[in-house]
């Protein structure tokens, strides 16, 4: 999988858990002195304490080896922080910087992401399919955005993209074509007939053909379509060498991703606020 700017500054200590340096982050999110990037630190460990959150568990101070023009080196403060107090810190950034908004956008999802794999395997077929569904519901806004910065403007040319990046997936089906595979009726939408692994796999893709338009700056509408074919492939090649099912041969629910919600609706107490 490609690594982002963010996952490539990740570090792994001795018990297994992931962390990244405050310092590396402030060079990635445009600060250049530790003086400037201490006090949205201090906000963000703010911010994690009203949120009961405990700050040592995200928070650990550190220090760090830093090579003098001498050739010698001394050491400077530093934190090792974990996802949430990296995305806390992104909160807690100057919003004018691009790439405050970038981290607030991974930081926020990765985090959900975590959340929701800690309680996956737990999560019934149906449970799955809905969780799913609403980071595609997410991740599709953001790879919408990031398709009209490449030049994706106009609705027709979205249909166009996104059709691309079922091609690729689907080995060269259109949308059209699954929706017909699937014997829906016209208004009814394909992502909303996917079982979970079908769904993860779409998921994929969109994450990843996100992550691939903005990290190489592509600006061409025909270019981001070719991407998000490739991507679309790319992701349909992995589950072949996994041995998986291919995602136009994984069978298609009885229930849709509406009725399920509106099933769920039903069970919830009176006063639940839904």
């Amino acid at each position: 999988m490609p690594e982002t700017l963010f996952d490539s500054i990740k570090h792994i200590n001795e018990y297994g858990m992931e962390y990244w340096s405050a310092r590396e982050l402030m060079a990635i999110l445009g600060y250049s002195r530790w003086q400037k990037f201490t006090p949205i630190i201090e906000k963000a460990m703010l911010s994690c304490k009203s949120s009961n959150n405990a700050v040592s568990d995200h928070f650990t101070r550190s220090v760090q080896m830093v090579s003098l023009g001498s050739g010698s080196e001394r050491e400077v403060d530093d934190y090792h922080l974990s996802r949430y107090a990296c995305y806390l810190i992104a909160q807690n950034g100057d919003p004018r910087k691009k790439a405050i908004a970038m981290a607030q956008t991974y930081f926020a999802v990765k985090t959900r992401q975590q959340e929701l794999a800690e309680n996956f395997a737990e999560l019934t077929e149906n449970d799955k399919r809905l969780a799913i569904r609403g980071e595609l519901k997410h991740h599709n806004k953001s790879l919408a955005d990031a398709a009209h910065n490449a030049g994706v403007e106009t609705p027709q040319d979205y249909a166009i993209f996104t059709n691309y990046g079922y091609m690729g997936l689907y080995d060269g089906l259109t949308a059209q074509d699954i929706h017909k595979r699937k014997k829906l009726k016209k208004s009814q939408k394909i992502l909303d007939h996917m079982g979970s692994t079908e769904l993860a796999a779409n998921l994929f893709r969109a994450t990843q053909t996100e992550e691939k338009l903005r990290r190489e700056n592509i600006q061409d509408k025909d270019n981001a379509n070719q991407t998000h074919m490739q991507v679309g492939a790319k992701v349909r090649q992995t589950i072949k060498e996994l041995g998986g099912t291919m995602p136009e041969d994984l069978p298609t629910p009885g229930k849709s991703i509406q009725q399920l919600e509106r099933a769920k609706t039903k069970r919830l107490p009176k006063g639940s606020g839904k």
